[in-house]
């Protein structure tokens, strides 16, 4: 009797650890897949503001600080944005001074808590640019998805997709761009983004269900008189564009791809958000579970996310001119599959490497030189 009861209750000691484990996992999995605006990404880490005025903003010395470039800063109830670095004016040795262009609302009061981001505008086209747009909604199988049109002449439109933990407002960073250009632009928020259909389970699935939003985009277009359709994406948005690119009924129209730092390898992904709301241990739990939860969105012939060691899309069925902006030091979606992507495709993909980047703030490092290689590109395709 004594036997049985002490296995009995090693038994149940284990039902228990598994059933904890495996909540665990459901826990990290989900805190891997839900990353929002409001929560910001392992790879924006909290500044101190120690002055602001005068055009000059003084924050604590980091690598963060640091960054080469143009940038948001957001906090609390706060937003703004800044330029370069200055190295050329006087402060203390443990501070960065960068050039502060705007104050777009709140603040920034010195020990105010606030940090870099790759979304520089906030509001609308119209407010945040001076660019006139028009609010649609494109049908959806969920619903209505809100998006901005901003009009232009030419009959190749540009389908902008945002990504992790951002929302439309992170395209804006290109609209005056496109808009010199005349490209007509249809600034998409898709499920789970503010305004839009909320999915079954609150969670997203990088792009593995998210990028029939975008074919719903690519479909109103056509409806509306696009002739051509480029697919513009940052991070899971690029996944998105990728996904449309191969598998729309109306994929004829799609004429090339601009894929900025694109998520090709979802398992170090998921690693990188889980690891900076779940203990180490749990990431193995945290893969399996955000594994479960993605693989079944796959269709026939077409599985979803692939096994460990294998690329998001099969470069076989990269069809149409590509470019890639990704840089070495995107610590959420790791370049090397990128660079494959690149070698594997000559034929079709451009890759163009920018350093000292976090990730999907490859425009933000260098904007000129960006938009010099994103002209080039699109030039054949207008």
């Amino acid at each position: 009797m004594r036997l049985r009861t002490a296995a009995a209750a090693a038994a149940t000691t284990l039902i228990g650890a598994g059933a904890a484990a495996l909540a665990a996992g459901r826990y990290a999995g989900d805190a891997a897949l839900r990353p929002t605006p409001d929560r910001p990404l392992p790879h924006d880490p909290p500044l101190t503001v120690h002055a602001a005025g005068d055009g000059r903003i003084t924050l604590t010395r980091s690598f963060a600080a640091q960054r080469p470039g143009r940038y948001g800063i957001t906090g609390q109830d706060v937003h703004a944005v800044v330029g370069p670095v200055l190295t050329d004016v006087p402060h203390p040795v443990d501070c960065v001074v960068r050039r502060l262009e705007r104050i777009t609302h709140g603040a920034l009061a010195p020990g105010a808590r606030v940090r870099l981001t790759p979304q520089v505008y906030a509001g609308n086209p119209r407010d945040a640019l001076g660019l006139d747009h028009a609010d649609v909604d494109v049908p959806g199988e969920l619903g209505a998805l809100p998006a901005w049109f901003v009009p232009g002449a030419r009959a190749t439109w540009v389908i902008t997709v945002h990504g992790l933990g951002a929302t439309r407002e992170h395209p804006m960073v290109v609209l005056p761009f496109l808009h010199r250009h005349r490209f007509p632009v249809l600034d998409l928020a898709y499920r789970g983004d503010p305004g839009a259909p909320r999915t079954s389970q609150g969670a997203g699935y990088l792009g593995d269900a998210e990028w029939h939003d975008v074919d719903a985009a690519v479909r109103y277009a056509v409806r509306y008189g696009a002739r051509r359709v480029v697919l513009y994406g940052w991070s899971t948005g690029a996944s998105m564009a990728l996904r449309t690119a191969a598998d729309s009924a109306l994929r004829h129209r799609i004429t090339g791809l601009v894929l900025d730092s694109p998520v090709l390898d979802w398992q170090a992904t998921v690693r990188a958000l889980a690891a900076y709301r779940v203990p180490t241990a749990l990431l193995p739990l945290a893969v399996r579970a955000a594994h479960g939860r993605l693989r079944p969105r796959g269709r026939a012939g077409h599985a979803g996310p692939q096994p460990p060691g294998s690329d998001h899309v099969d470069p076989g069925q990269l069809s149409v001119p590509t470019l890639i902006l990704h840089g070495p030091d995107d610590t959420l979606a790791p370049w090397g599959p990128s660079r494959q992507l690149a070698r594997l495709r000559t034929d079709l993909v451009t890759l163009h490497t920018v350093p000292h980047a976090p990730h999907a703030a490859m425009w933000n490092a260098d904007p000129p030189g960006y938009e010099e290689t994103l002209r080039r590109f699109l030039t054949p395709l207008m």
